[in-house]
C-alpha cells in the first residue's frame, strides 16, 4: 500500500453511521491528517473485513465517542496538535490502554523505542505492505480482545467478592494464604466449625466449584481488596 500515491478522496462515513455497528465487532480508528492516506487505509480495512471510523487529528478523536469500542488505533506520529504519542501517553494515563499501531512517514529510531517502550504494537513507516499491516491490525485487535476477557473476568469476580461479608474476606484471604481451617480458626480467634460455614459462603459466593478455582478468582482481584484479613471482626 503506497498511500502517498493514491488520491484526495472523502474521508469515511459518519460517525453517527459508525455506531450502528454490532456492539461486539472491532473499529479500527485511523488518525491522520492527510485525507487520501485515510482512504487507503480505509480501503484496505473494509477489504480485511473489518469496520472503520477516520479523524483528521487526536482533538477530533477525543471529542468523539468511540475510544471505548474494541479494536485498535492506527495513528499518525505528527499532525497538527497534539501528536500520536502524546495521544498514547494520554490513553495510558486514563487507563485506557488501547492497542496502538503507529504509521508514519517522519519515524526515526528514538521515536520507534519510546513508542515500543510505551506498548505500541507496532511501529510502521510509510509506504507499507498491506499485508504488514493488516497482521499489526490483526494483532492490536486479538490483544484488545484478550483484555477486555481479562477485564471482564476481574470485574465479575471483584462483584462477587463485594457481596461477602467482613469475615467471609478474612477467612477468603486466609485460604489464598494456604492456611489449613484449624490455623484459620485459631487466627481468627474462631470455632473450625464456623470456619468451614464462612468457607462455604465464600465458595458458593464467588461461584467457584473448586479450592484451586477459587484461588484463581482471589488472584484477579485489584491489589487493594487482596489487602484483608488483619483486623478481627466479630464471627
Amino acid at each position: 500500500m503506497r498511500v502517498e500515491q493514491l488520491p484526495h478522496l472523502r474521508r469515511s462515513a459518519p460517525l453517527s453511521s459508525q455506531r450502528n455497528r454490532e456492539a461486539e465487532q472491532p473499529l479500527v480508528i485511523i488518525v491522520d491528517d492527510d485525507a487520501s492516506v485515510q482512504e487507503a487505509l480505509s480501503e484496505l480495512i473494509l477489504s480485511a473485513g473489518f469496520q472503520h471510523v477516520c479523524f483528521s487529528s487526536t482533538r477530533e478523536l477525543l471529542d468523539a465517542d468511540v475510544l471505548d469500542s474494541a479494536g485498535c488505533l492506527i495513528l499518525d506520529v505528527r499532525m497538527p496538535g497534539a501528536s500520536g504519542l502524546d495521544l498514547q501517553r494520554h490513553l495510558a494515563q486514563s487507563g485506557n490502554p488501547k492497542p496502538v499501531i503507529f504509521l508514519t512517514g517522519h519515524g526515526d529510531i528514538p521515536m520507534t523505542v519510546q513508542a515500543m517502550k510505551a506498548g505500541a504494537v507496532d511501529f510502521l513507516t510509510k509506504p507499507v505492505r498491506d499485508q504488514t499491516l493488516l497482521d499489526a491490525v490483526i494483532a492490536g485487535i486479538a490483544m484488545d480482545a484478550a483484555r477486555r476477557a481479562e477485564a471482564a473476568v476481574v470485574k465479575r469476580n471483584v462483584e462477587r467478592f463485594e457481596t461477602l461479608t467482613p469475615r467471609e474476606r478474612e477467612v477468603l484471604h486466609q485460604v489464598a494464604r494456604g492456611r489449613l481451617n484449624k490455623q484459620i480458626a485459631f487466627d481468627l480467634g474462631i470455632s473450625e466449625v464456623t470456619v468451614k460455614l464462612h468457607r462455604g459462603n465464600v465458595m458458593r459466593k464467588m461461584e467457584a466449584a473448586s479450592i484451586g478455582e477459587l484461588i484463581r478468582a482471589w488472584e484477579t482481584l485489584p491489589a487493594p481488596m487482596r489487602e484483608v484479613g488483619g483486623t478481627r471482626t466479630a464471627a
